[in-house]
């Protein structure tokens, strides 16, 4: 755990809030490339994870940008509420969205606050030399953090802004995007889980290999109830042989931890990959969106936050 103050609080679009940390004792910070993200443990002991917004300048500030979501759970509205001179904990950087190390275009899409990792991206790439693309899609540029920044940066020229609520801007035309980027490119995609889902379903579709599809979501997309019912099944620990009951209104990692099994957990919606464990047997009902399809096929992972059984039976490598 790291501990650092907030050292300014800075209003960059509608309901979007950037906050400058600064170490507490005035040390440097963990370094991290573009893509990574911190745990923030809030004061009232929850724990979020935020993409860092800007590469360091200084090595005692990182950055982030939080949008106060009206679906909030309580953590973005929390830390609007947070002024100069308040004290948070924070992990060092992780980094499940990094650059590939190849020499292929990047396409870079953001659809809203999804901006916040591909910010970095862009000043990464810009300062390798590395050939890359930015689409950024908002309602307009009053909601669009960062917008002016982006339109003034050293890589205006690779910037490509949608407003679908501007006349004349409109949504981003996704086929036409991806279609031009097939077969030279890596995309890189961050935004709602809806706008992230429809453009990796036109990418498969349009002959994208799935290696080269990278995103990262910042909540799960809803189930469908009509379609997703849950049942009660059993997990077993491989260490110890134990089985336990799993209830249809619980979740695995809420049985383990009862009995005393600890798992390491952070945003208990399949998202973040904090409590990525293996599968040693059984059929796994994966309902997160941190593997990739071809992870989720290979069944060798699993995430009891969130994720169920369709087998009686599930032994996990704790």
């Amino acid at each position: 755990m790291i501990s650092v103050l907030v050292r300014n609080v800075v209003t960059e679009a509608q309901d979007v809030v950037r906050l400058v940390l600064g170490s507490a004792d005035g040390s440097a910070l963990p370094t991290f490339e573009a893509g990574a993200h911190i745990d923030v443990h809030l004061p009232s002991g929850l724990i979020r994870q935020y993409s860092l917004c800007r590469l360091q300048v200084d090595a005692q500030y990182y950055e982030i940008a939080v949008l106060k979501d009206p679906q909030s759970r309580g953590g973005s509205a929390e830390i609007h509420q947070l002024k100069i001179g308040d004290a948070v904990s924070i992990s060092a950087p992780k980094n499940h969205f990094s650059l590939v190390d190849n020499k292929r275009k990047s396409l870079l899409v953001a659809g809203g606050i999804g901006v916040t990792p591909m910010l970095p991206m862009a000043q990464q790439l810009q300062k390798m030399g590395r050939p890359f693309e930015f689409h950024y899609c908002a309602k307009s540029p009053e909601t669009a953090a960062f917008s002016s920044a982006l339109n003034d940066a050293s890589f205006s020229t690779n910037m490509h802004f949608h407003y679908s609520q501007v006349p004349g801007s409109g949504r981003m035309d996704v086929v036409n995007v991806l279609s031009r980027h097939t077969f030279d490119s890596e995309l890189y995609i961050c935004g709602p889980a809806a706008f992230i889902h429809d453009v990796l379903q036109q990418a498969k579709m349009l002959g994208w290999p799935e290696d080269r599809l990278h995103r990262e979501f910042f909540s799960a997309p809803a189930l469908d109830e009509a379609i997703t019912e849950n049942s009660a099944f059993q997990v077993k620990v491989r260490s110890s042989g134990a089985l336990y009951d799993v209830a249809a209104d619980e979740s695995v990692f809420e049985v383990l931890d009862r009995n005393g099994v600890f798992v390491a957990v952070s945003c208990e919606s399949g998202v973040c990959g904090t409590c990525q464990t293996g599968l040693i047997e059984g059929i796994p009902d994966h309902r997160d969106v941190f593997l990739t399809d071809k992870e989720k096929a290979q069944g060798k992972w699993f995430m009891p936050c969130c994720s169920r059984s369709k087998s009686p039976i599930l032994e996990l490598d704790l």
